[in-house]
C-alpha cells in the first residue's frame, strides 16, 4: 500500500490500491504444485511482483513461456551485474548461458537476496524450460545467445557514443522486445512485430531505468557502473574520473547542479525518440491480455521520464511513481484509449517542465508534440480519465474520517488472511 500521507493527498487512489493489493495476493496464490513450476512463479514474484501480476492475466502456454523466458534473462542480467566476477570467468558464462538452461545440473552461485537463490537453484528453470513447447524454446535460446553475446560484448567495451547506448540496450533489452514478440506471434495469438518497433519497446523500458537509476549505478560496490554514452555527459562535464559524472557529494555545488540537470533533460530527451514506435507496436496487438502486459510498463516509462525531467534528485536519491499512481495505471489500462490518454497526460506534465533556456529545448518540445500530435489524432483524448490533477482539491474531516474507515478494514483484513507460519 502507498504511504498513509500520499494517500491523504490523492484520496481517489485508496480504492486502485485496495484493488492491486488484492490481485497480487491473488496472484501470488496461483501457485502451480509441481515444485519446478512452484520455485519459478515464487520467484517471479519475488524478483518483480508487478511482472508476477501483470503476466498472471495471459493463456498458461504464453504465460509460462514469458514466465520461463523472464527469469532465464534475469540469471543472465545477474551474472553480468555482479561486479565482483572476474572479466575471465564472466564472459565465457555470458557466451554460453544459451546452452546451461538446457542442463538441468548447472548452476553457478553469484548475485544477492532472491537473485543468488535463483541462481543457485537454477535446475528448477531449466527443468520448467524442458517442458515447454519446442517454438517457445527455440525463441529463448535464440534471445538468450544473442543477449549474452552482446552483454559480453559491453563487458570489454565502454558506452562511449550514442550509437553504443543504443547498441548496449539493444542487446539488454530490446532482444527483449523481439523475443516477446517471437513468443506472441508462437502463441498464435498476434501477427509477428517487425524487430524495429520490437526493439523500441524494449529502448524505451531500458533507457528510462538507466537515467533513473544513476546514482544505484555509480555506488555500486565494488566497481561502479556508468551506462550514460560519454557522447552526452562530455558536453556537460570535463572529466568523469575527477568529479565521477557530478557525482551526488558535488551536487551541492549549484553550477553542477545545473549541468547535471541539463545532461539529465538530453538523455530524456534521447529516450522519447522511441515513443511513436511504442505506440504503432502496442495499437497492432489484438490480444487483450497480451495489451495489457505491454501496455503497462510503457506507460510507467512514460511516467517516470516525466517525474525524472528537470529533477536534480535523480542524483541524490530515488525517484518513482508514488504507488497509488502506479495502481491506477494498472486498473485504467485496457484499450489503446487508455494509452494514449496516458502518453499524451505525461507528455503534458513533461513539457511544463521544459525551461526554454535548456540547451535541448528545442529537440525536446519537438518530440513531445510529436507524440501529443498521435495522441490527438487518435481521437480518443476525451474518453479516458486524466492522470494529472491541475489543482489539489480540498477534502473536508468526513472524506479523511472515512478513508481511515477503509484503511481499518483493510488491515483486520489482511491481518486475519496473514499465513500462521509467518
Amino acid at each position: 500500500m502507498g504511504s498513509l500521507g500520499a494517500m491523504l493527498r490523492h484520496p481517489d487512489d485508496v480504492y486502485p490500491l485496495l484493488k492491486l493489493k488484492m490481485a497480487m495476493k491473488h496472484a501470488e496464490k496461483q501457485i502451480p504444485p509441481e515444485p519446478h513450476w512452484a520455485f519459478c512463479y515464487t520467484m517471479l514474484h519475488k524478483v518483480s511482483r508487478s511482472f508476477g501480476l501483470v503476466i498472471q492475466q495471459l493463456d498458461t502456454n504464453l504465460r509460462n513461456a514469458v514466465c520461463i523466458f523472464y527469469l532465464v534473462l534475469r540469471a543472465l542480467d545477474t551474472v553480468e551485474d555482479d561486479t565482483s566476477i572476474a572479466t575471465e570467468v564472466k564472459v565465457p558464462i555470458l557466451m554460453a548461458f544459451h546452452r546451461h538452461i538446457y542442463d538441468r545440473d548447472w548452476h553457478f552461485s553469484c548475485g544477492t537476496k532472491e537473485y543468488k537463490v535463483l541462481m543457485d537453484e537454477f535446475h528448477h528453470v531449466s527443468t520448467a524450460f524442458s517442458e515447454l513447447g519446442r517454438n517457445y524454446q527455440e525463441a529463448i535460446e535464440d534471445i538468450t545467445m544473442r543477449m549474452g553475446a552482446g552483454m559480453a560484448k559491453f563487458i570489454c567495451k565502454e558506452v562511449e557514443t550514442i550509437d553504443d547506448y543504443d547498441e548496449y540496450c539493444h542487446y539488454v533489452a530490446g532482444l527483449v522486445g523481439l523475443g516477446l514478440s517471437k513468443l506472441f506471434h508462437a502463441s498464435g495469438s498476434e501477427d509477428l512485430a517487425s524487430d524495429s518497433v520490437s526493439n523500441s519497446m524494449g529502448l524505451f523500458l531500458q533507457k528510462t531505468n538507466i537515467i533513473r537509476d544513476y546514482l544505484e549505478d555509480i555506488n555500486e560496490i565494488p566497481k561502479s557502473r556508468m551506462f550514460w554514452p560519454r557522447q552526452i555527459w562530455s558536453k556537460y562535464v570535463n572529466k568523469l574520473e575527477v568529479c565521477l559524472f557530478l557525482c551526488m557529494f558535488d551536487l551541492k555545488y549549484e553550477e553542477n547542479s545545473v549541468k547535471a540537470v541539463q545532461c539529465l533533460n538530453d538523455m530524456v530527451t534521447n529516450a522519447l525518440i522511441h515513443m511513436e514506435d511504442c505506440l504503432i507496436y502496442m495499437a497492432a496487438l489484438r490480444d487483450p491480455a497480451i495489451f495489457r502486459f505491454c501496455a503497462i510498463p510503457q506507460i510507467m516509462a512514460i511516467g517516470t521520464l516525466a517525474l525524472c525531467y528537470n529533477n536534480v534528485e535523480v542524483f541524490r536519491g530515488v525517484v518513482k511513481m508514488r504507488r497509488g499512481l502506479t495502481a491506477k495505471i494498472i486498473a485504467r489500462t485496457s484499450t489503446m484509449s487508455d494509452v494514449y490518454g496516458a502518453f499524451f497526460d505525461f507528455s503534458c506534465m513533461l513539457k511544463s517542465k521544459v525551461d526554454k533556456n535548456d540547451p535541448n529545448a528545442t529537440k525536446t518540445l519537438s518530440r513531445i508534440d510529436a507524440i501529443q500530435k498521435t495522441c490527438r489524432e487518435s481521437g480518443t483524448l476525451t474518453k479516458r480519465k486524466s492522470y494529472i490533477i491541475k489543482s489539489e482539491p480540498r477534502y473536508n474531516s468526513a472524506l479523511i474520517f472515512v478513508l481511515f474507515i477503509i484503511l481499518a478494514i483493510l488491515f483486520a483484513y489482511l491481518s486475519a488472511n496473514r499465513p500462521t507460519n509467518m
